[in-house]
């Protein structure tokens, strides 16, 4: 989608907007290409007009393969095919982050079983990793449909599939709610062998309770999270991985974030990172995402995946924007206990 950012303005008094590119899926593809080195593709589809060319041009800067993208003819008005828009506040203080989502009738909400050749990206290309989530899920009846179908190609293929719950209320109040979330949600997660998401996700999409959370977030027991997660991947035993970020907020400017990870039967975490001061904390679990599966395919090391993931996260909040501006240096530096102290 595009997304239109007023800044430190408010999106109904906003005079003027900067312009980003986001998205679930595509913000990890973005993160593994430029911070991590890996080559990336994203499969979804744009009207074809000036605004679907924009977004095209910001993934190409990206280093994201568009040579999947389903153009599809723009009929003027947008009465039949649309891109997404998306409208973000940042928040500070007292007052949260806010998102706008204007997505009806987008080329990416019409995709649907057949429109891509997973035997010719997942096989003959040799594609080592899928990634999807619970926002693309949501956004009509077909494209669910659409991602069973690409992890039943992933598994023949011996292609290891990562989702991203992802659960957002407004993509999923006007068809059917949480009920609906856990239907299309529970489905999929049989197929899945990387679960990743916060206390929600696995509240409103799977069905787990997690205790002692209070419905602010204020406060997290990394304890009662533990205990979630084992009858999750009992529930789920194709789940070889599951990590989930752990986020208190306090502010919208100052979170405690940190992240756990189960694999393997044993727990992972990272360091907390107290009153971390954020800019923008749209796309922060995107970018943990993206440091977690960097780290499984590159040191095949659960510890390193969540110490990575956590410490992309935390810097991707730093600066404006859904996608990550920061470098594996930074990254590695973070990792191993850096400070922000002037690089001159």
């Amino acid at each position: 989608m595009l997304r239109l950012d007023p800044g430190e303005g408010r999106v109904r008094t906003a005079r003027q907007f900067k312009v980003w590119e986001g998205g679930g899926e595509y913000n990890v593809a973005r993160g593994l290409r430029r911070c991590f080195g890996l080559k990336t593709a994203v499969c979804t589809a744009f009207a074809d007009n000036d605004v679907g060319r924009l977004l095209e041009d910001f993934i190409l800067q990206g280093g994201v393969d568009t040579r999947f993208i389903k153009w599809v003819p723009y009929d003027g008005v947008g009465r039949a095919v649309r891109n997404g828009l998306n409208f973000t506040e940042r928040g500070f203080g007292v007052r949260g982050a806010v998102g706008t989502s204007d997505r009806g009738h987008t080329a990416a909400s019409q995709l649907k079983p057949g429109d891509f050749d997973w035997d010719h990206i997942l096989g003959k290309l040799g594609a080592r990793w899928l990634h999807t989530g619970g926002i693309f899920a949501a956004l009509s009846d077909t494209t669910p449909q659409l991602v069973i179908e690409a992890v039943q190609a992933a598994r023949k293929h011996g292609t290891i599939v990562s989702y991203d719950l992802n659960y957002r209320p407004s993509l999923w109040k006007s068809i059917g709610g949480q009920r609906k979330a856990q239907e299309v949600n529970q489905a999929i997660a049989r197929h899945v062998d990387v679960m990743i998401g916060n206390e929600e996700d696995f509240t409103a999409c799977l069905g787990f309770e997690v205790e002692g959370v209070d419905e602010q977030l204020s406060r997290l027991e990394v304890t009662a999270f533990k205990k979630m997660i084992r009858k999750a991947v009992k529930d789920y035993p194709n789940f070889k991985v599951t990590a989930t970020t752990l986020r208190a907020v306090t502010s919208a400017t100052r979170n405690h974030w940190g992240a756990i990870c189960w694999a393997d039967g044993k727990f992972y975490e990272a360091p907390n990172r107290k009153d971390l001061e954020i800019l923008d904390r749209v796309g922060g679990g995107d970018s943990f995402a993206s440091g977690l599966i960097y780290g499984l395919l590159q040191f095949n090391d659960p510890q390193k995946a969540v110490e990575y993931g956590a410490a992309h996260g935390a810097l991707a909040m730093t600066t404006p924007g859904d996608t990550s501006m920061a470098s594996l240096k930074e990254v590695e530096a973070l990792v191993k206990g850096g400070s922000a102290r002037i690089q001159r």
